[in-house]
């Protein structure tokens, strides 16, 4: 069994103390997103853990507990977010050097080959256009060169929620600009040649739009191939069915929740609220079989 950790929320860097005691418990419970009375229990002891995915913005709190998760055994790889969107944008998330920074520390304690780099979403407003992109990802590929060998991209899904928050940024003087696929090939490219330039594949994520004649081919963030080679195992290669049908993931068990991350990123999609995930925070307590038990939801 593959965990995925997070799509739903960024647990290394919000919920590390929770995830450890989870580890030292060897189980933790996770409610159906779409019927919370519904509880999964999901074993998170090693021998039934192929691989933990986690998925971050800032893997500094869980970075000291990495030898513990060594010494029991667990395989492990991250998804690590690094982008440099306006604060309008992005208002909660590290700033750029201290991402940098954190990201070379993981590549350097676990290797370049199990830190795969997102750029993801790419949003495209008045602020953030496409040579606003291309400027960001060519310099920051040329800063992960040699921490990293993969890097993953997708254009921001833009959801009722995203179009409503998008909207209320406009007194802040930031637009959405909706570009065709076909005046974006230039920038496409441009990330391709900055990614191989840097010793990086460029992969895009649960994208309908083929982009392999800019030379970027469909990935998958949860990729069996990737584990395959960096942990010589075999997990299979059936595809999430609960994840978008143009998404490559392989099955894996989500255990966290939506509405818990704090960062307030305007794109995201596993916030309805932030101000209930806010309070979800206040309430959660690292004790709990559950992120957020239905006792403090």
């Amino acid at each position: 069994m593959i965990i995925s950790a997070s799509r739903r929320t960024d647990l290394p860097a919000f919920y590390s103390d929770w995830f450890m005691n989870r580890i030292e418990s060897g189980y933790c419970d996770v409610p159906n997103p779409f019927n919370p009375t519904q509880i999964s229990r999901v074993s998170l002891k090693p021998e039934d853990v192929d691989v933990l995915v986690f998925w971050t913005r800032n893997p500094s709190p869980l970075l000291p507990r990495l030898d513990e998760l060594d010494r029991r055994g667990y395989r492990y790889l991250f998804l690590y977010t690094l982008m440099h969107n306006p604060r309008t944008i992005d208002p909660g998330c590290p700033g750029l050097e201290e991402a940098l920074a954190a990201f070379k520390s993981l590549s350097d304690r676990i290797g370049p080959e199990r830190v795969v780099w997102r750029y993801d979403p790419v949003l495209f407003t008045n602020r953030t256009p496409p040579e606003f992109h291309r400027k960001t990802y060519e310099s920051l590929a040329r800063q992960l060169r040699g921490f990293t060998r993969r890097s993953i991209m997708s254009v921001v899904n833009l959801y009722s929620k995203t179009r409503q928050r998008l909207s209320a940024l406009r007194q802040k003087g930031v637009d959405l600009v909706e570009w065709e696929e076909e005046s974006l090939i230039d920038l496409w490219k441009s990330m391709a040649v900055a990614a191989q330039d840097n010793g990086m594949d460029l992969l895009s994520c649960a994208q309908e739009r083929d982009r392999t004649a800019c030379r970027i081919k469909p990935g998958k963030c949860i990729d069996d191939g990737l584990i395959r080679e960096g942990f010589g195992l075999e997990v299979g290669h059936r595809k999430d069915p609960s994840q978008r049908k143009a998404c490559g993931c392989v099955v894996s068990k989500d255990i966290g929740m939506y509405d818990t991350c704090l960062y307030g990123c305007v794109y995201c999609y596993a916030t309805t609220s932030f101000d209930r995930a806010k309070e979800n925070y206040r309430r959660h307590d690292p004790q709990s079989p559950a992120l957020i038990s239905r006792s403090s939801s």
